[in-house]
């Protein structure tokens, strides 16, 4: 069985959230409720990105979709 570490658990997480605030970005434009959904956008777009290992180059920002701004 691989050994994660907490960094692995933390990254999985860390997409998770973001998954989940594109779908309630997403379900709030459906409904119509745009300031809402600028919220889930906001809030998914000042999440902290992934934490580089020792060695590793610095990861590039996620480039958003349909942005609201």
């Amino acid at each position: 069985m691989p050994n994660h570490t907490e960094t692995d658990s933390d990254s999985v997480d860390r997409a998770a959230l973001k998954m989940m605030l594109s779908y309630v970005e997403a379900e709030c434009l459906r409904i119509g409720a745009t300031e809402a959904a600028h919220h889930a956008a906001l809030a998914a777009a000042m999440m902290p990105g992934p934490v580089p290992q020792s060695g590793d180059p610095s990861p590039q920002p996620a480039q958003r979709r349909n942005r609201l701004h």
